[in-house]
């Protein structure tokens, strides 16, 4: 098949390349860059099994900004452009995802429309009214920043909003690609698929809150929150997994998809979806006040991505743990070795790790690293587990 697949962020880049492995993909951009990149085998994102792939396997891809190309002759069309949240308007931005679809109507409207954005609950009923078409699909992600690939090669599950052969060639297509047997593939309507990607990504900010609360208790108490955490653990309804303590969480998808799940309730009564939007400023609240305890003239940030193996720092709790600290008078330098800029957030950014350590009083680190060794007695870290 010929498929164009338009955005290459984590999600994009990473369907490109699984579906690359079997069909010819172009891959649709708006960043010349990132399209030079890409034709170069060179990721412009930092994902290992991406930079594996480009290294080592055959892949029918190119990429290029010109989306009369990229169209024309395209028999699916996949969309994973961003939809940032508004907080003003309580609602995610779509345009990006309604700029593609008009371009595709324009150029190639026989061709089968994929959203895999992030959207509203109802959105792909609503545009498909908008536009007066019925080839629109949803089928939403379910990826991790820097495993995106891994988890398109070994997934966790396939949902697919659609009931009709589409959803079935598109759901064909992700299987083929795969490297795991016994996928389990989900067929929905489309509302239910968009419910269930934004009840999901809650479900796992409810489950970081809930171990960020537990270990704000355990703190404030003089508590070891490791222990807690193991021995709640052990219960094999919780389970050992995604329970390491954190600044909060942050990233391309939790605070946003919350954030639209709440405003999609309205009126609709609830308690728990409000409780997890706002344990996550609590939560950075607290961090920043424990800081302040410590009476540091300079805190240094010791990266700004919230994970190892990820070069995004988008909506990282770090960045508004390092706003309230500026409100307090504290002068905050950053370590970020994917910045070639000198300041950030009107922040300093040191280059050198070696000078970092040594004009902080204080080293903020999200997540430990054997880099950090050598001045734990600076270190304010929360990571109990050394895992993300």
């Amino acid at each position: 098949m010929k498929i164009t697949v338009a955005g290459t962020g984590y999600v994009g880049l990473s369907i490109a390349v699984l579906l690359a492995q079997h069909h010819e993909v172009t891959a649709l951009d708006i960043i010349q860059e990132k399209v030079d990149l890409i034709n170069k085998r060179i990721a412009p994102i930092e994902d290992k099994e991406i930079e594996d792939f480009f290294a080592h396997q055959e892949l029918n891809l190119t990429a290029t900004t010109n989306a009369e190309e990229a169209h024309k002759e395209a028999e699916m069309v996949i969309i994973a452009t961003p939809t940032n949240y508004d907080d003003e308007t309580h609602t995610f931005d779509t345009t990006a995802v309604e700029a593609v679809i008009e371009d595709v109507l324009r150029i190639n409207p026989q061709a089968t429309i994929v959203i895999k954005s992030t959207i509203p609950v109802g959105y792909t009923e609503a545009v498909k009214e908008k536009y007066g078409v019925d080839n629109i699909i949803f089928s939403p992600e379910f990826l991790r920043e820097g495993k995106a690939l891994y988890d398109n090669l070994y997934p966790s599950r396939i949902v697919v909003g659609d009931h009709n052969e589409a959803a079935k060639k598109f759901a064909d297509l992700l299987v083929e690609g795969a490297h795991s047997e016994d996928v389990p593939v989900l067929f929905t309507n489309s509302t239910e698929a968009e419910a269930i990607k934004l009840f999901a990504n809650t479900y796992l900010a409810l489950r970081v809150s809930y171990f960020n609360e537990l270990d704000t208790y355990a703190e404030v108490r003089g508590l070891d929150a490791g222990q807690i955490i193991q021995g709640v653990g052990l219960d094999p309804r919780i389970g050992t997994h995604y329970n390491n303590p954190s600044f909060g969480y942050g990233g391309y998808c939790l605070p946003k998809d919350t954030k639209q799940l709440l405003a999609n309730y309205g009126d609709i009564p609830q308690n728990m979806m409000t409780a997890v939007v706002d344990s996550n400023k609590t939560r950075k609240q607290h961090i920043a006040n424990s800081v302040m305890k410590r009476n540091p003239k300079t805190v240094g940030v010791f990266r700004l991505t919230m994970k190892s193996g990820s070069d995004n720092f988008r909506q990282s709790a770090i960045q508004d743990i390092i706003k309230l600290l500026m409100d307090e008078g504290v002068e905050i330098i950053i370590y970020e070795p994917t910045l070639s800029e000198d300041t950030i957030m009107n922040c300093p950014v040191i280059h050198d790790l070696t000078d970092f350590k040594q004009k902080s009083d204080l080293i903020l680190a999200n997540r430990m690293e054997d880099e950090l060794k050598d001045t734990l007695g600076k270190v304010f870290t929360r990571d109990i587990f050394n895992e993300n």
